[in-house]
């Protein structure tokens, strides 16, 4: 025979339900974060090395965001196929990343146009990704990521084009990788 809970019981029961709904929709969180912090940063400060030594092909460093890719997109199928719990956050935080990423790809496509000046632009749309996700899970140190990307992308507008892979490279740092050690972190001590 099942005991009957009490309305205290009960409340805390479903609160008790939720709090771990939600951890699990969070997840850790932090891979994706330190993944592209490290390859963005690492393309970054590549990129800047090989044009201060005048190498003729700076960008080549940037073949690294095609393997990043790849896993960044398994691992996400990874996460999503094995959810205990899947909620409306988890769809619109996928959306979100996927229009971020759309926006990324446009900017590329057309550098010639922003005469290559298209860091900075890129470090806006994933502030907005970075802060837009911290503020939808209520973690403040991720939406402070994504100010520091925001502050990035304004110091990248005014140095020179040559500067702004610098200027990338240490508000990738800043505004990903710092949040993705700090959320890995918070996530082992929750589990």
């Amino acid at each position: 025979m099942e005991k009957e809970l009490t309305s205290k019981e009960s409340l805390s029961l479903i609160t008790e339900m939720i709090s771990r709904a939600k951890r699990e929709a969070a997840g850790d969180g932090s891979f994706q974060l330190l993944l592209w912090g490290w390859v963005i940063a690492l393309c970054n400060f590549g990129h800047y090395v090989l044009a201060w030594q005048g190498y003729m092909y700076p960008y080549i460093v940037w073949v690294l965001v095609l393997p990043a890719a790849i896993i960044s997109g398994v691992k996400g199928y990874q996460e999503r196929k094995n959810a205990k719990v899947k909620t409306h956050l988890d769809d619109f935080i996928s959306q979100l990343w996927l229009a971020v990423f759309v926006g990324m790809i446009t900017v590329i496509a057309f550098m010639p146009v922003l005469e290559f000046n298209h860091n900075p632009v890129i470090l806006i749309l994933a502030a907005i990704g970075v802060f837009s996700t911290g503020a939808i899970f209520k973690v403040n140190f991720i939406k402070l990521g994504g100010v520091v990307l925001f502050v990035g992308a304004i110091i990248g507008f005014l140095v020179p084009v040559s500067e702004q892979y610098l200027v990338g490279g240490v508000a990738m740092i800043l505004g990903y990788l710092v949040p993705g050690y700090l959320l890995k972190n918070k996530f082992k001590s929750r589990v």
